[in-house]
């Protein structure tokens, strides 16, 4: 019959467990807002934990930096300082010259360094650039509504657009509605140019650029992929779509993993400066070695305080934009690309419900401890993972949903069996405490059938002893002790406090009037006899340190001791004389001076009270006398209550 309840508990658990699998699936399936900016933090994360790989040393920036415009002058340049630094470049032998600036404006110029007059400074950088492996960069605009119809000469991209069934309007790029171009002559004398936009997500950390957009129907390339393309070459480039947010850009021999826009995920090589830099100022005056420029795609740009653009990254706060054009180029050079699975949305669903199976199966079969070890080694594999997986293959697989399924797995099933625990501790509760009252009931009625009147005193000191209990949970000497629970249980133990008179012979016990001193030895004895009665129950039953019973035995035996050292049956004095037995002196005194006639007539209840008052400090202590004063008038009460309903009882005839 038990096994049923069991197999209960561990249905209940095991499906409160699948519930959060389950949620965190749907969530993955159908990605929020939120859920995906949770996962762009996780996979910061992860990159910051994985290896970064090293820049192929194919490119190279220069740099106009703050100690070149305090050598050649503040910026822009004159045309012809820039014609310089370009031949200088080309004259190194540098593969691709990159220009990560935009000449927007004529030159504000007439005269060359030297103090010559220069006539048409733009004409003479256009021939400079016509001459050179220049890519010139320009900017996207994106202004809804606005379209810019600038005269503005741009190098479209050749892109093949592989459509699906039904797909004729998948545009995957980003549309713009105008430029920031170069002057005419520039872009005309240029033979490749590219577009420098590299918009940080709604979080503001840059961790994807485009490399396709599109302005007016036609495509165009970024400055990046622009520069490589005048490398590498690349033919017939083509845009085919996998899934809705995944597709691969051809370009030759090389496919490039991107997203639904065309963005791709940078690879970064590092913190900033990862890639080499040198000074403009230093490749004007030719001190910079050949073999730092040959053969290399230079990004020309400006990190200067007050020129630079900065932005921020998963790996660095101020990096700045002519690098993160560094890192698209090296990227595509490596070929070393970050990207996630085509099928990742599938294979993200599938680590939810395998680690959440996996710890509800663990928790329900095991228990929590294992449970909890389970979840941490199932975290440190996701985690440790993706890292290991993003540093060796390049491939991102997000542990956010498999961490949420098998945290949120865990805590639920906690949460259930903690439940169930709880409930079983209630009832396990609420059955001692019937078990508790049955077994003071069952004392009493035993008492009863010795004597009737010793079991209405027992009854009413159950009241008693709550009434005089309750103002000391506030005292000082008492609060640490008397507790709400075990106020309560000294109230239900009260009765017991002359369970040993049930030992002791009709002839003493039934008396009336006074007592002989061998008599009275004998009444003394139900103290210890009570607690004989206790113990033998502990002993037979195998209890051992059960603080119930210690309370009740604390009652039976000493509440006929005195605070003057002068009761019995040892004799304690003061303080040694447990607080149960403090109270129920008291409480007996009262009730047998007022309201029993066995032994003696009784007396008013303000004699008894003056009678308990004179005995503070000798045989009660002074606290609990305190206590019992302020409590007196309820005491008259019960006793009136208890006195009143006995009287209305009718005789039981033998």
């Amino acid at each position: 019959m038990p096994t049923r309840p069991v197999a209960s508990r561990r249905r209940f658990i095991l499906l409160c467990g699948l519930v959060p699998v389950l949620v965190t699936a749907t969530l993955t399936i159908n990605r929020s807002p939120l859920f995906s900016r949770l996962d762009d933090a996780v996979y910061d994360h992860v990159v910051r934990s994985a290896d970064a790989r090293k820049p192929s040393g194919q490119v190279t920036i220069v740099d106009v930096d703050d100690r070149s415009l305090a050598t050649v002058g503040q910026w822009p340049w004159r045309r012809d300082v820039m014609g310089r630094l370009i031949t200088s470049l080309r004259d190194a032998g540098a593969a691709v010259i990159a220009m990560d600036v935009i000449f927007a404006e004529s030159d504000r110029y007439q005269t060359a360094a030297d103090g010559t007059v220069v006539a048409g400074p733009d004409e003479q950088l256009a021939a400079v650039v016509h001459e050179s492996p220049v890519v010139l960069g320009y900017g996207l605009t994106f202004d809804a509504g606005r379209t810019s119809r600038l005269p503005c000469t741009l190098h479209p991209l050749a892109l093949a657009i592989a459509q699906r069934g039904g797909e004729e309007t998948f545009r995957p790029f980003f549309q713009a509605t105008g430029t920031v171009c170069n002057l005419p002559v520039l872009g005309q004398a240029a033979k490749r140019s590219g577009f420098l936009n590299a918009a940080p997500d709604a979080d503001g950390i840059l961790r994807r650029i485009p490399l396709v957009a599109e302005i007016d129907g036609r495509t165009y390339p970024s400055l990046a992929l622009s520069a490589v393309t005048a490398v590498k070459g690349g033919a017939s480039p083509s845009l085919a779509r996998s899934t809705v947010n995944a597709a691969t850009l051809t370009i030759g021999d090389v496919s490039v993993p991107v997203d639904g826009q065309s963005n791709l995920l940078l690879g970064f090589r590092g913190k900033k400066r990862t890639f080499p830099y040198l000074s403009a100022v230093d490749v004007l005056n030719h001190t910079v070695e050949r073999e730092a420029i040959a053969g290399k795609i230079v990004l020309v740009g400006t990190t200067a305080l007050g020129t630079r653009e900065v932005v921020a990254t998963p790996l660095d706060t101020q990096f700045v934009g002519v690098e993160v054009q560094a890192t698209t180029v090296d990227n595509l050079l490596q070929q070393d690309f970050v990207h996630r699975w085509a099928f990742a949305p599938a294979l993200d669903v599938a680590l939810v419900l395998a680690g959440g199976a996996a710890v509800v199966l663990l928790c329900a079969a095991s228990g929590v401890t294992a449970g909890i070890i389970g979840t941490g080694a199932l975290l440190v594999t996701f985690w440790w993972g993706a890292a290991w997986v993003l540093s060796s293959q390049r491939v991102f697989i997000s542990p956010l949903a498999p961490t949420f399924s098998v945290i949120g797995a865990l805590a639920v099933m906690t949460l259930a069996r903690f439940t169930l625990e709880r409930s079983r501790a209630t009832r396990a509760d609420a059955d001692k405490t019937t078990a508790q009252g049955l077994m003071i009931q069952t004392l009493l009625a035993l008492t009863e059938t010795r004597d009737a009147e010793t079991g209405r005193h027992s009854r009413r000191t159950q009241q008693y002893a709550r009434l005089l209990a309750e103002p000391l949970t506030t005292h000082p000497a008492f609060r640490d002790y008397l507790t709400k629970e075990r106020v309560e249980l000294l109230s239900r133990l009260a009765p017991i406090h002359d369970i040993g008179k049930v030992g002791i012979p009709d002839r003493v016990l039934n008396k009336p009037g006074k007592l002989t001193d061998e008599e009275m030895a004998e009444m003394r004895r139900h103290p210890e006899l009570g607690r004989d009665v206790i113990v033998r129950a502990e002993s037979r039953v195998g209890v051992r340190d059960d603080a119930t019973l210690q309370l009740a035995k604390d009652i039976v035996y000493t509440h006929h001791e005195r605070w003057d050292g002068k009761g019995y049956p040892q004799g304690l004095s003061g303080t040694n004389i447990p607080i149960p037995g403090r109270i129920m002196a008291v409480v007996d005194v009262y009730d047998a001076v007022f309201a029993r006639s066995l032994y003696c007539a009784t007396s008013s209840h303000d004699e008894t009270v003056k009678l308990i008052e004179r005995g503070r400090g000798t045989h009660f202590d002074p606290d609990v006398v305190d206590a019992f004063l302020r409590v007196s008038a309820a005491f008259a009460e019960v006793s009136a209550q208890t006195l009143d309903e006995a009287a209305q009882q009718p005789p039981v005839h033998p």
